[in-house]
């Protein structure tokens, strides 16, 4: 008596429903922006320990926006949203009052940044798996 596993589903960009999937990208966004704009405080304030974190946070999102939707978008999502909230930040106010601060810490933030969501983005992303019963 041998019992028949279920056809497993066919593994594809997660979620699968466009309205779903447009929403994680969105949200991916939002997480992006504010992930940018923690991280131009911190890496400031805590050189250089601060340039580090901020940079892994970025770099963690963005890899991990690729492998949660499994596309290149899921990367590309969050990196608008922190490109857009650090540029905007390198802007100087009416009052000459600025939160991004000109040195090396403040460049490597943002070229360093910039440079990971591209990678995230561009980087080939694994194969799904392969079911048990396909593999031979």
């Amino acid at each position: 008596m041998s019992t028949a596993a279920p056809a497993p589903q066919a593994e594809g960009a997660y979620p699968r429903g466009r309205n779903a999937r447009l929403a994680v990208y969105a949200a991916l966004a939002v997480l992006g922006l504010l992930t940018g704009a923690a991280g131009v405080l911190v890496q400031s304030a805590w050189f250089p320990l601060g340039l580090l974190l901020a940079l892994a946070a970025a770099v963690g999102l963005f890899w991990g926006g690729a492998k949660l939707c499994r596309t290149k978008p899921g990367a590309a999502a969050p990196g608008a949203g922190w490109v857009v909230a650090v540029l905007l930040m390198t802007t100087a106010r009416s009052e000459g009052d600025f939160l991004f601060a000109a040195g090396l810490a403040g460049y490597v933030y943002l070229f360093g940044g910039m440079l990971a969501a591209v990678m995230c983005t561009t980087i080939a992303l694994p194969a799904p798996p392969v079911p048990v019963h396909k593999n031979r």
